[in-house]
């Protein structure tokens, strides 16, 4: 029977390493995000959680992927560095979806020709 070559291992390890760092990064912004902008409702604290980490993974993914930082899973310190790219893009997901729904709120009983309306006005201003 032949032993488990480095290379599997390896990859083994670099795979989980980079499961574990994107994990911690959406867990640290999910909670600063949820103790800075505390919810008003079970809800609203949900459809945080799920926005954060939504926007945490679609952002992250995709500045790693646009700029090709898939070189940076060599070590430790890579891992950390793509983590925090995790991190920041999660933080305004929440905000950009709690704006949206304000808005959405405010134009409760108009119909779509005044909602058009006011947002051609505050795209002139």
């Amino acid at each position: 029977m032949e032993p488990v070559s480095t290379g599997s291992l390896t990859a083994f390890l670099k795979f989980y390493g980079a499961a574990i760092a994107v994990t911690l990064a959406i867990a640290a912004v999910a909670t600063v995000v949820i103790m800075m902008r505390f919810p008003r409702s079970p809800q609203e604290w949900a459809v945080g959680l799920i926005c954060t980490v939504v926007s945490s993974l679609a952002g992250g993914s995709f500045i790693i992927v646009r700029w090709g930082l898939h070189e940076w899973v060599t070590d430790i310190w890579g891992m950390i560095a793509l983590g925090g790219f995790f991190f920041v893009c999660g933080l305004p997901g929440w905000a950009i979806v709690r704006w949206t729904f304000n808005f959405i709120n405010r134009q409760e009983g108009k119909t779509i020709v005044e909602v058009m309306r006011e947002i051609k006005k505050v795209k002139d201003e």
